[in-house]
């Protein structure tokens, strides 16, 4: 099968989406396909082609997210090669720029689409409005969610419940939603997979004794992620144990705010901001850590929870549908409610010391979300994209001979 995939983000840019559009290409590549990338170019205004012109890199400008940059919906430098590519499918994993290109594409190629949605960008609005407009932006983003997902595309993915529902309870959705839990490639992140002496000077790097207990974070540091509960949580929690350490990777917007709030409780040697680390060696960073805690309620899957799970660290999580059906209580780590909930299972975790059948369950739960078993199950919707679509194709000649034979019939031959 000929598969285009249509992003913004995309290595070297690092987030969840880029990370699982990366292996979910890998493990379409080795299971035999053809993969072709169309995506942003996050270095110039200018057009970048690489793998042999099986990627494109189209000219954005920033909007001000993150990284993030907003192309053109309409490239015409781009058409030409995306023609030669005689796609079987088009997977679209943005809404916007490039996104609305994919959707232009398949429609002048007629070549069927399928989307998955990752980003609850409601959650996100204020990013834009600042504080101003917050309702009506929503009503904005919700009409234009529907229209994308629901006007468009031959067959659309989610990967958690919580965004199934949003679909089909509040936005009445009414078409095939397919749930498929985002794969990551579990392997990066065994355990056994890394020298101890390498990970012993990543320690040291970020002033880590070994007698210390590890809570890690790892994401962009916005509000929406909620990282100051954990430094809150984690002033009551250093009271209890001095080697109690948290150590946070990731950058963004907020990461003055949370630096600030730490100098504020005066946990300057308790809390380590590690920065922004490259996506080839995270997997070195979650194995210092004896437990991976997280407070967001804006994920559709949370990525990193089943990373940390795949290097065999059990997790705390803000107990959030998006978590529900990965992190079980006592099994391989353990939701809370509230900061409270979260100070006292840390501290317990700190003083039970018996992680080691929370590790286990954490590993064998993070197997179950391979970057192989995610492609099949991606590959079928492919299929049943292709399969509708030439179905709609021959619905569409029936009609149209059934317009002619009645044309015929009531004013006669021409």
């Amino acid at each position: 099968m000929r598969i285009g995939i249509f992003t913004d983000t995309y290595p070297p840019y690092i987030n969840g989406v880029s990370t699982s559009i990366a292996m979910l290409e890998q493990a379409l590549i080795k299971a035999g396909h053809e993969v072709f990338i169309v995506t942003v170019n996050t270095e110039r205004m200018r057009y970048k082609y690489e793998n042999d012109e099986r990627i494109i890199r189209i000219p954005g400008i920033p909007i001000g997210i993150y990284d993030y940059r907003l192309t053109g919906v309409y490239p015409l430098r781009a058409i030409d090669k995306i023609r030669k590519w005689k796609l079987d499918v088009i997977h679209s994993h943005t809404e916007f720029g490039v996104g609305t290109f994919a959707r232009i594409i398949a429609k002048q190629f007629d070549i069927p689409l399928v989307h998955t949605y990752h980003t609850m960008y409601e959650d996100y609005v204020h990013y834009i409005t600042k504080g101003y407009f917050n309702k009506s932006s929503k009503k904005i983003v919700e009409y234009l969610t529907k229209f994308y997902c629901d006007k468009t595309a031959t067959e659309l993915i989610v990967p958690t419940k919580k965004t199934y529902d949003l679909f089909k309870q509040k936005y009445k959705v009414d078409r095939n939603v397919h749930i498929v839990p985002t794969g990551i490639e579990v392997e990066r992140f065994y355990e056994e997979n890394f020298d101890k002496n390498e990970i012993n000077e990543i320690k040291k790097e970020l002033g880590l004794k070994k007698q210390d207990f590890v809570i890690l974070f790892v994401g962009r540091l916005g509000k929406e992620k909620a990282v100051d509960l954990l430094i809150e949580g984690h002033f009551s929690i250093v009271k209890n144990h001095k080697n109690a350490k948290l150590v946070i990777i990731g950058d963004g917007p907020d990461a003055d705010d949370f630096k600030e709030l730490t100098r504020k409780l005066k946990l300057q040697n308790n809390v380590i901001f590690a920065g922004k680390i490259p996506w080839d060696i995270i997997p070195k960073y979650y194995q210092i850590a004896d437990v991976f805690a997280t407070a967001s309620n804006t994920e559709t899957q949370g990525l990193t929870v089943i990373e940390a799970m795949a290097a065999s660290i059990p997790v705390v999580c803000l107990d959030d549908e998006a978590f529900r059906t990965v992190v079980i209580n006592d099994l391989n780590g353990y939701l809370f409610k509230t900061k409270y909930e979260y100070r006292k299972i840390i501290l317990d975790l700190i003083e039970s010391k018996d992680l080691k059948r929370l590790e286990r369950q954490a590993r064998i739960t993070a197997d179950q979300h391979s970057s192989k078993y995610f492609a099949e199950q991606v590959l079928d919707v492919y299929k049943l994209a292709i399969k509708n679509k030439e179905k709609e194709k021959h619905n569409t000649k029936f009609i149209n001979r059934a317009k002619d034979v009645i044309k015929k019939g009531l004013y006669g031959k021409e």
